[in-house]
């Protein structure tokens, strides 16, 4: 829409609300697509259920959306695989003859240095992390909401503050197109400055430590101890018997089944983004080297597989189109999600209220929260981190030039604004992958994660009216 008005925050604040009210988290994306493309058909519902349907094709035919649908599919197959090899329970077995990781505080240490170590994309980090953690929460009777939060906070936050990955190229991909003359400086001076992200992963540290739980996950965590997965009338978003398979053949358990494939998948991803970027890392494409990534480590699987005599190609395909199976609904949020998000750009829903924040005329004190606050409620309202990015950079880095102002404060609020909406937002996909990659029920998740989003959240506000007040 060429001059964006309030209507078009209506579709996520339905798709929000439904949500939060219904836990039909399928349904609830859905409305909120149609009712977006009624409005682009000047509100006839008809018109708007058809743009609907042909919305989550053109979703489907960009190729950077297939490749992380299709990522999603390849990983299930992968963990799955890794699942059936005996790797998860050889490493897990390794931990618990070592004395590593015991107990349920080395069980959410684990989850949360796993969600460190792993930081070359967010979704692969949480499902690595997720796999690999989970049998140790149940084990030690802690709640799989605790899970998903640490390796919820410990992936995009961590992500953004590293500019070697998927999402520093992305930022800056941003940044260059803004005419920044050095945008690895600028991204570089902007990382002590990201308030939200550094508080995140910090709290999720002290949490793995001190196993602090605070308003929803303390009910969560006590009913937990009590041996119960999950609450009355809440179900995992995934097929867990898919997705976490029965080791499968004769071979032993061990370790080294799944140490080695994430291996690979590491080594490939910077591999990736050096080859696609025509030697330069930073000019790499993202969605391209993660699902590279992600088929290499699937190949590695495989081959081990063979040499050990674990498991033949009839037995290796069943289990990786039972793994990619399970990870369906995954894929399916992850197109309504995708699709919410550009029906929700289309109608400038991100841009009518970064507009409506640089039309209001304040001081950098209040400037620099006032951008935090902005992208965090377009990320909340689009469920999009990376499409926050896209619309905050453009109006924040350009503004602070023409006041005279140095540019990293106000990319570091861009980015943290981002990363907070999506770790509070429903709908966002880095947190309903957390909720799949946990097995616990995806609202539940949202629910026990505010509180620590909030506080961190707050503390971000601090920090960066701080920083105004000094420039």
């Amino acid at each position: 829409m060429e001059d964006p008005t309030w209507t078009s925050l209506l579709p996520p604040i339905l798709a929000i609300g439904l949500a939060i009210w219904t836990r039909q988290v399928y349904l609830s994306l859905a409305a909120g697509i149609v009712l977006g493309f009624t409005i682009l058909a000047g509100w006839n519902p008809i018109a708007g259920i058809g743009g609907a349907i042909e919305g989550l094709v053109t979703v489907l035919g960009d190729p950077g959306n297939a490749r992380v649908i299709l990522f999603t599919l390849v990983i299930g197959a992968l963990i799955a695989t890794v699942e059936a090899a005996g790797g998860v329970k050889g490493f897990v077995e390794m931990l618990d003859r070592r004395g590593v990781f015991a107990g349920a505080r080395g069980a959410r240490l684990l989850a949360f240095l796993t969600g460190v170590v792993i930081f070359i994309e967010s979704n692969i980090t949480v499902l690595v992390a997720g796999s690999v953690a989970r049998p140790l929460f149940d084990r030690q009777k802690r709640s799989r909401e605790m899970l998903a939060y640490l390796i919820d906070s410990t992936s995009a936050a961590v992500c953004i503050l590293l500019p070697l990955n998927a999402w520093g190229a992305y930022i800056l991909g941003l940044l260059g197109e803004q005419g920044v003359e050095e945008p690895l400086r600028l991204f570089v001076e902007a990382i002590p400055l990201n308030f939200y992200a550094l508080a995140a992963v910090t709290l999720a540290g002290f949490v793995a430590v001190t196993g602090w739980a605070i308003g929803p996950m303390k009910k969560a965590e006590d009913r937990a101890a009590r041996g119960l997965l999950f609450d009355e009338g809440s179900a995992p978003a995934v097929d867990e018997g898919a997705l976490v398979p029965e080791p499968v053949g004769t071979i032993p358990a061990r370790a080294f089944n799944m140490i080695v494939p994430l291996a690979a998948m590491v080594i490939t991803m910077p591999l990736g983004l050096w080859i696609t970027g025509d030697g330069n890392l930073l000019d790499g494409s993202g969605s391209t080297s993660v699902l590279w990534a992600v088929l290499v480590g699937l190949a590695v699987a495989w081959v081990l597989m063979f040499v050990q005599r674990g498991m033949n190609v009839t037995q290796l395909t069943e289990v990786g189109l039972k793994g990619a199976g399970g990870m369906l609904g995954m894929a399916l949020i992850l197109l309504l999600a995708l699709a919410l998000g550009a029906v929700t750009r289309e109608l400038g829903a991100g841009i009518f209220v970064a507009e409506g924040v640089a039309n209001a005329g304040v001081g950098p004190v209040l400037l620099l929260p006032l951008v935090f606050v902005t992208g965090a409620f377009v990320a909340f309202s689009t469920g999009t981190s990376w499409g926050t990015f896209a619309i905050m950079i453009p109006i924040a880095v350009p503004a602070a030039a023409a006041l005279g102002l140095p540019l990293a404060p106000f990319l570091a609020a861009s980015l943290a604004g981002g990363i907070f909406g999506d770790h509070a937002s429903p709908i966002s996909d880095t947190t309903i992958v957390s909720s799949l990659a946990a097995a616990t029920d995806h609202i539940a998740h949202v629910r026990t994660q505010l509180p620590y989003a909030l506080l961190a959240g707050g503390v971000a506000i601090v920090g960066f009216a701080i920083t105004g007040a000094v420039l």
